[in-house]
């Protein structure tokens, strides 16, 4: 005598169905929770099939890995602050091609740092529009160079890495720019945030014992270049990779593996000190610009 689902003798059994899709006939059992499970619910285990709902609370239960950076290691490991980065320069590259006045209104003059300062930033997403040969450079080093740190920092701290270190390179070539021609002399252009990169990686890399010899003999030519090739903010350069190199090394002395009390707490001495490098950048810069032109600097 067959008894149907509701226990009514005499009447045949309803076939399974599945809790999250009650039109869907399932003859399935998830092998955790030993409920039916629809072809769209089901996902292969290690034995037999699992339900996506016993799936997600397995993933919410495992242990979370922790790199010494404070990385969760994650599935998309694709650079997408490096993309949007370049995508920006180029889409601004393309204004600045069609309007002049996009170069004008973003590059970075020391005679305008006290009352417009913000151009010590906008600066590091331009470039010269008469050719291609600056964007090509920074965006491939960009590229290159991002593709490694973002995955190894994490998407946040490779964006502060980046901003920063343009920063520091409008502040390198603000200190060590020559009043009065110097002062009235713009600059433009990714470099001195990618010579950050390029600082940064060589400091991480001597702290996870990595090869060097390939980042060192990269800062010697580009850094010789800014000397031999007339028109290139080498003071920019050396800022920019002072700052990352500084940046780096905070991470390296914060760096620690695990989720721990100990290393959390440790790793939370980054943010505090990423601020304290920005306003050592932005107390140079305000140095820098009353030593020369005093209180009307910042009219």
């Amino acid at each position: 005598m067959t008894e149907s689902a509701s226990g009514a003798p005499g009447e045949p059994a309803s076939p399974p169905v599945c809790p999250r899709h009650p039109n869907e006939v399932a003859y399935v059992r998830c092998q955790r929770c030993n409920r039916p499970t629809c072809p769209s619910c089901q996902r292969q285990a290690a034995v037999g099939v699992q339900c996506v709902d016993c799936v997600a609370e397995s993933t919410k239960q495992a242990p979370r890995v922790t790199s010494r950076f404070g990385v969760t290691p994650r599935a998309d490991q694709r650079p997408l602050v490096s993309w949007t980065i370049i995508g920006i320069c180029v889409l601004l590259y393309i204004g600045q091609r069609i309007n002049p006045a996009v170069t004008s209104e973003l590059w970075f003059v020391p005679i305008q740092a006290g009352t417009e300062p913000w151009r010590m930033l906008t600066a590091a997403f331009i470039h010269n529009p008469n050719g291609f040969l600056h964007i090509g450079f920074n965006m491939y080093a960009l590229f290159i160079v991002g593709g490694y740190l973002e995955p190894l920092l994490g998407r946040l701290r490779f964006a502060l890495l980046y901003l920063i270190s343009g920063l520091g390179g409008s502040v390198g070539y603000l200190l060590l720019a020559v009043p009065p021609e110097g002062w009235f002399t713009p600059t433009l252009g990714a470099s001195g945030a990618v010579f950050g990169l390029f600082g940064a990686m060589l400091v991480l890399n001597w702290h996870l014992k990595r090869q060097t010899g390939g980042v060192v003999a990269l800062l010697l030519i580009n850094g010789a270049i800014g000397f031999i090739i007339p028109n290139i903010a080498w003071q920019a350069h050396l800022g920019g990779a002072v700052t990352g190199a500084a940046i780096a090394g905070v991470l390296a002395l914060t760096a620690a593996r695990g989720r721990d009390e100990e290393a959390v707490r440790r790793r939370k001495w980054q943010w505090p000190a990423y601020a304290l490098i920005v306003l050592v950048l932005l107390g140079l810069a305000a140095w820098r610009v009353y030593a020369v032109l005093g209180t009307a600097g910042f009219a």
